[in-house]
């Protein structure tokens, strides 16, 4: 992510969200038999000149009370670009061509000030704040003892959940840099009910951060988790350049072609039932008032999706993202 903050006129988007939300994904391109849930792909980005959401004043907050129908969450993360390096890009056909005519999407869902670089945005999506930590250091050095975080909310709630990393073994709790995997963007190990307080022996940190390529084999035996983190390498996730492409924003939109839910299950399938889910016309302006909201607003609506309790840190008084949804859960 970017390292520095930018002026207020020049607040960067510090990565793209692709979040399928659907029971229907699963209906249409497995057995299981299901009914039918919204299911979004929203792509966040930077304004030149935020307006404030017309929910912002006209619409109460509402607070989470049951688990919606949505069976499986897919949030896949990307970094580093603007918006006007992804839109009409020659580099990123797939998000253009296929993934953004067939969803909602935000154009104004950009990063907050001051919370740099990436490991504090990671957190925030977790917990709803950043725990005042404003660097990119190793869980040895930032973890937390609170269980007031998402994955472990659901946990209480039995509501499976994993972590899908590319390049981890699978063999320990990840707690370290290693080759192109860097736990700055995984959330859930700086959490010590995850991961038994840096213990990289901890069976439940093995259990639930597992390596990408098992997200294939989870969905072939529809054993996949309901919530689904999943973060590409260093290279696929757009954040840096890398051979043999030696194009950032055409790594990651190869990579989701290949490696994306979509890719991975039938994609003409999949791709027709999430048009048939989807307002694609809806592209709402996302304006973020405050450090963090962005990250709140999400982890809200991931809140009251899965129906867990209670709100965390900034998700309390966030405004979700029902907007891109023809119906919320």
């Amino acid at each position: 992510m970017y390292q520095r903050l930018q002026s207020p006129s020049q607040f960067h988007h510090l990565w793209i969200v692709l979040a399928i939300i659907s029971d229907i994904l699963l209906a249409s391109c497995s057995t299981t038999p299901t009914t039918g849930a919204p299911t979004p792909v929203g792509t966040h980005v930077s304004p030149p000149t935020p307006t404030p959401h017309p929910a912002a004043t006209s619409a109460p907050l509402p607070t989470p009370t049951s688990p919606s129908t949505a069976r499986t969450i897919f949030l896949i993360l990307m970094e580093n670009h603007n918006w006007s390096d992804i839109k009409n890009s020659p580099s990123a056909p797939y998000i253009n061509n296929t993934l953004l005519p067939m969803a909602s999407y935000a154009e104004q869902y950009y990063n907050p000030p001051g919370i740099h670089p990436s490991e504090p945005n990671y957190l925030w999506l977790e917990a709803g704040t950043n725990f005042g930590i404003f660097n990119d250091a190793p869980p040895s050095a930032n973890h937390q003892n609170t269980t007031h975080h998402l994955a472990t909310l659901l946990d209480r709630a039995h509501i499976s959940w994993k972590s899908y990393q590319e390049g981890i073994s699978g063999a320990v709790c990840p707690l370290t840099n290693n080759g192109l995997y860097a736990p700055k963007h995984n959330p859930m190990v700086f959490f010590d009910d995850v991961t038994n307080t840096n213990d990289p022996n901890s069976a439940y940190c093995i259990v639930h951060v597992r390596p990408f390529p098992e997200l294939a084999t989870d969905l072939q035996k529809h054993t996949v988790a309901r919530y689904n983190f999943i973060t590409p390498n260093l290279c696929d996730d757009m954040h840096d350049t890398c051979a043999p492409l030696n194009d950032s924003v055409k790594q990651g939109d190869t990579w989701l072609v290949q490696r994306s839910p979509l890719a991975i299950l039938s994609p003409v399938a999949c791709s027709l039932m999430l048009q048939n889910q989807m307002d694609a016309s809806r592209s709402m302006r996302w304006f973020s008032g405050n450090a963090g909201s962005i990250h709140e607003a999400l982890l809200r609506t991931l809140q009251e999706i899965f129906g867990v309790t209670p709100l965390l840190g900034g998700a309390t008084t966030a405004i979700d993202l029902r907007d891109l949804f023809k119906t919320f859960p």
